[in-house]
């Protein structure tokens, strides 16, 4: 086929197809019926292509094909596809038919898809509305749908789908505001963070508050080869949902993706002790308000051996539990904090100084503002690295002037990420100072601390103590100021002049 769907093309179908709920519902209650409707489309797409291929190869002869189908990486029943429920759009019940088959998928598919459907109803009165009106949407996403052609065979690429899916995650993210930052971290702080973390082949890498899974991925495609395993775990229903979903349309079939709160329930384990892992990222919810702090002294893990931070900030709750799932001597934790949480006291500044007291702090990031969904405020990357060594200074970079200005949201230019990027690699090549006091790398933008420079600052991590970001105002020449204000002095009287003038001969 010369004329293969492009990206783009795919982009503008599956965003036009959520015109059906606009005006009637919230992104946040419609995303999961287009993203799941996708992600029916595209499998039963690929199953057809499959079976056209297997009937050409066996000459139509159906024992071979159904031997090869079975070997297939999924399943697909007949009274389960696309084409099925649009066959059967009119049908006075199909909110029930597209719930029943949604379901026949999951049980033909176990290991990869089990229970991934069970948190969305498309015969949800409260959601989609009366029989009468929800027929008519629910008809007019299946037509929507149904003018894609997604077989494999006839797009332009093959990680087309799963980018339209990763696409469309973003665009409801944009449209939600604040709770769109539970389930999706911006895609170029996702592929800053999996640079800086630097997964090689053979990794375990773990997000312990996944959301739909686009920062794993993310690291997934950085590492450059098959040659990894995934893990994650989400805390929302619908959105560990998503995160299934899109692992499963990225073609990575084995990823560990388990449903419950992190940090009160952690299901990644072995035995019973907690998962270990190579890389540990996550962008959790910023300053979560009960978290849990009630439970964590008799912690069954001893997460918290360093101080409990307070009920009303889970950001050093979820730090503790991140660098106590890695491995030891080797493991690295990139996450994403507000700023706060480099400077904040009580609990938080003693647990800040243990870490750092332990040497496991290596670099403080500072981002620029608004460049999450949900917040403007600006944030930082703290890496931590079980590996540094001997070397205990640590990196501070000031990136929060680097980004592209966009009308409602500011992003992170390829450039950004490459400037930010090197400086810290450079950093970690660079020869120990085996001085008292820390250099500066590049003025205004990063600066090599020695734990004298932390330690004097009272294990305050707040950037500007360590990069200087003053700009000095332009020298004044008082000289030229002066005679500017003697001529406009001059030039006031004249007008008041004229004005008085005009104001007489019109009898004031």
């Amino acid at each position: 086929m010369e004329n293969k769907i492009t990206q783009k093309e795919i982009n503008q179908i599956v965003w036009k197809a959520c015109d059906t709920f606009r005006g009637v519902l919230n992104s946040n209650q419609y995303k999961d019926y287009v993203l799941t409707m996708l992600f029916v489309k595209y499998v039963s797409d690929v199953w057809k292509d499959k079976k056209s291929f297997y009937a050409t190869k066996y000459n139509g002869d159906e024992t071979r094909m159904e031997r090869a189908l079975s070997n297939e990486r999924f399943k697909l029943p007949e009274n389960a596809t696309f084409e099925f429920l649009f066959e059967n759009r009119n049908e006075p019940n199909l909110g029930e038919l597209i719930n029943t088959s949604l379901e026949r998928i999951e049980d033909a598919n176990r290991s990869k898809l089990d229970r991934v459907f069970r948190s969305i109803d498309f015969n949800s009165e409260n959601n989609l509305g009366q029989t009468k009106d929800r027929n008519r949407r629910l008809k007019n996403l299946l037509v929507d749908f149904a003018a894609m052609d997604l077989q494999p065979s006839h797009l332009d690429g093959n990680d087309i789908i799963g980018d339209a899916y990763e696409y469309l995650i973003s665009m409801f993210a944009g449209e939600e505001g604040k709770k769109s930052g539970e389930f999706y971290t911006p895609s170029e702080v996702s592929t800053l963070l999996a640079k800086l973390l630097n997964p090689q082949p053979g990794d375990r890498i773990c997000d312990p508050a996944c959301g739909s899974a686009s920062l794993l991925i993310k690291m997934a495609k950085e590492v450059g080869s098959n040659n990894f395993a995934l893990y994650g775990q989400e805390v929302n229903g619908s959105t560990w949902a998503l995160a299934r979903m899109n692992m499963f349309l990225h073609e990575i079939d084995d990823a560990t993706i388990e449903w419950g709160d992190t940090l009160n329930n952690p299901r990644l384990l072995e035995g019973d002790n907690l998962m270990k892992f190579n890389i540990v990222t996550a962008n959790p919810p910023f300053s979560l308000d009960k978290w849990g702090a009630e439970a964590a002294v008799t912690d069954l893990h001893n997460r918290y051996h360093r101080g409990v931070p307070p009920k009303s900030k889970g950001d050093y709750a979820f730090i503790s539990h991140m660098i106590e799932t890695t491995y030891e001597d080797t493991g690295r934790v990139g996450v994403i904090m507000p700023h706060g949480a480099l400077f904040r006291g009580s609990s938080e500044g003693k647990i800040r100084q243990q870490l750092i007291e332990e040497n496991l702090l290596e670099a403080v990031i500072g981002l620029p503002a608004n460049l999450f969904f949900g917040t403007g405020i600006p944030a930082s990357i703290l890496i931590f690295n079980k590996a540094k060594g001997n070397n205990t200074d640590v990196l501070f970079i000031d990136a929060s002037k680097g980004y592209e200005a966009g009308k409602n949201q500011n992003r992170l230019r390829d450039s950004d990420i490459k400037k930010i990027v090197d400086t810290y690699f450079n950093f970690k090549k660079a020869e120990l100072l085996n001085t008292e006091n820390g250099v500066v790398i590049e003025d205004k933008y990063a600066f090599r601390a020695t734990l004298k420079d932390i330690q004097n600052n009272d294990y305050n991590l707040n950037i500007p103590r360590y990069v200087d970001t003053f700009e000095e105002e332009e020298a004044i020449d008082v000289k030229q100021t002066q005679e500017t204000i003697v001529a406009l002095k001059k030039e006031l009287v004249t007008v008041e002049d004229k004005m008085n003038k005009y104001l007489t001969e019109l009898g004031f």
